[in-house]
């Protein structure tokens, strides 16, 4: 009994610390990752602007196999929508439910709003940068914003951000490649 009363006062003490350590965590954050790519400006960014386009290039929709996500108006267009209802239950695959919507276009620039419904609750955006370096070569940043409350800042800041990083590394590390075959 005194072993147990002893390991339920760790966890209490261990959830207490915790609980003041995310209190002093930054709750926004961004997380921003570049690539090079050798293809001229604008096809990189018609590639990158449509929606559709990721079920080839993006880790999170490839995790699951069997996501079928679902277009709503004119893809590659401000307003355009991408919904996803995971309902795979192994580990690592399942994506949760959601939609992005392309909020913002420019000449250099795609905004997009991502708002998660499940596992939890959430919203936040990504952009997509695109330069030309020259005639046949473009830049690419893929930047994710995101702004967490308390005490979900503590595991985006531990966890979260570097998923995140790998995770556009890689995408990006996919457009290069896909493109750069054509």
């Amino acid at each position: 009994m005194k072993i147990l009363k002893k390991l339920l006062v760790g966890f209490i003490a261990l959830i207490a610390v915790l609980l003041i350590i995310a209190l002093f965590v930054p709750k926004q954050y961004t997380v921003s990752v570049s690539e090079t790519i050798n293809k001229p400006k604008q096809q990189v960014y018609d590639y990158v602007k449509t929606l559709r386009n990721q079920t080839q290039y993006s880790e999170w929709v490839k995790a699951d196999p069997n996501l079928n996500p679902e277009i709503i108006g004119t893809d590659g267009t401000v307003g355009a929508i991408q919904r996803w209802d995971s309902k795979n239950d192994n580990i690592g695959e399942d994506v949760g439910q959601g939609e992005q919507e392309i909020k913002n276009m420019t000449e250099d620039r795609i905004d997009i709003e991502i708002r998660f419904k499940r596992p939890f609750e959430s919203k936040a955006n990504t952009s997509n940068i695109i330069k030309a370096i020259s005639e046949n070569s473009t830049s690419i940043t893929s930047e994710f914003y995101s702004n967490d409350a308390y005490p979900l800042n503590l595991m985006s800041y531990t966890f979260g951000q570097s998923m995140i990083k790998k995770t556009q590394i890689q995408n990006l590390k996919n457009i290069k490649q896909i493109l750069e075959s054509q």
